[in-house]
């Protein structure tokens, strides 16, 4: 079983529309029935938007804890709202009101109180959903605005989706990982094979491709990179291109702007099943052989790549 990461160094990049473009690709190969979906993105989770599947399971995500004040044993001292760095706790009518959004769960006001009338609570912050979608299980989750321990939340959805795939001997746990390079996109990195990290030619499209190979490089995670609306921008497809031959990274290839990914969008249907002859679907599929080719390549650790 291998576990295969896409990620990009910004939110934007088409990452989603082309992990929904594997799935499909893979359900229509040897992946067929041995395929498991997870959407790491859980602070922006929209994967099910493509793949409309059909939700079977929900659960509360607890994290993250707030201040409950006793009113009744309450002194109104106003200690804890001069401790509070957050300015979390409001004087109101006569009261000293918790507000659950500024309140970073740090338990200064909880020691400070001198009746010990205020204690720390967990709270739900998000929801863990396990689905069915035409391609495969999909695991997935949603953290609610200002919910903590996002990262928590993406390791208990990768978690999930390998343990169904050991369960059921699948070939390929795919994820659609979260942007940028930090705690979440550590979580996702976690345990994979490999990630293919999609780039796309702007002015810091390099800078963002670079952060997240840095981060896979720490973790040991072979990295691969695919340049997404290749023909906007030829002077950043070049740069790019200079960078990965002289740091030795695989360039599987580029996906032109194509308006058919753009209606396959507003379909709610992967590009390559939408539109299977346009050029993007075109590209897309060969990308994904070469990506399945690495992937199962005996030989993938001499894919590593040095940045020092």
């Amino acid at each position: 079983m291998k576990q295969l990461v896409i990620l990009s160094g910004k939110g934007g990049t088409g990452k989603t529309s082309l992990t929904a473009a594997f799935a499909h690709l893979a359900s229509q190969n040897q992946f067929d029935n041995s395929l498991v979906l997870a959407d790491a993105d859980v602070d922006a989770a929209n994967l099910e938007l493509v793949l409309q599947p059909q939700m079977l399971e929900e659960e509360d995500f607890w994290g993250g804890q707030i201040a409950i004040i006793n009113q009744d044993t309450c002194a109104v001292c106003g200690d804890c709202q001069a401790v509070c760095r957050f300015d979390a706790i409001n004087y109101v009518d006569g009261l000293y009101i918790v507000d659950p959004i500024a309140c970073e769960g740090c338990a200064a006001c909880a020691f400070q109180c001198p009746t010990e009338s205020i204690h720390m609570q967990e709270q739900v912050v998000g929801k863990f959903i396990i689905s069915d979608s035409r391609f495969g299980p999909l695991f997935h989750a949603n953290l609610f605005p200002g919910g903590e321990n996002s990262g928590k939340l993406v390791t208990l959805v990768k978690q999930r989706a390998r343990l169904k795939a050991l369960d059921d001997h699948s070939e390929l746990v795919l994820v659609d990982g979260p942007p940028g390079i930090g705690c979440p996109v550590i979580s996702a990195t976690s345990g994979a094979d490999m990630v293919l990290i999609v780039a796309e030619p702007t002015v810091s499209g390099v800078h963002d491709m670079r952060r997240v190979l840095e981060t896979t490089q720490h973790f040991g995670v072979p990295a691969m990179v695919c340049i997404n609306k290749a023909d906007i921008y030829p002077q950043g497809v070049a740069e790019i291109k200079k960078y990965c031959q002289e740091n030795e990274l695989p360039l599987l290839g580029e996906i032109p702007f194509d308006i058919a990914m753009t209606s396959a969008m507003v379909e709610g249907e992967p590009v390559t099943a939408s539109y299977p002859d346009s050029p993007v679907s075109i590209a897309i599929a060969d990308i994904w052989e070469k990506v399945i080719d690495r992937l199962f390549d005996s030989n993938v650790d001499s894919n590593l790549i040095s940045l020092d």
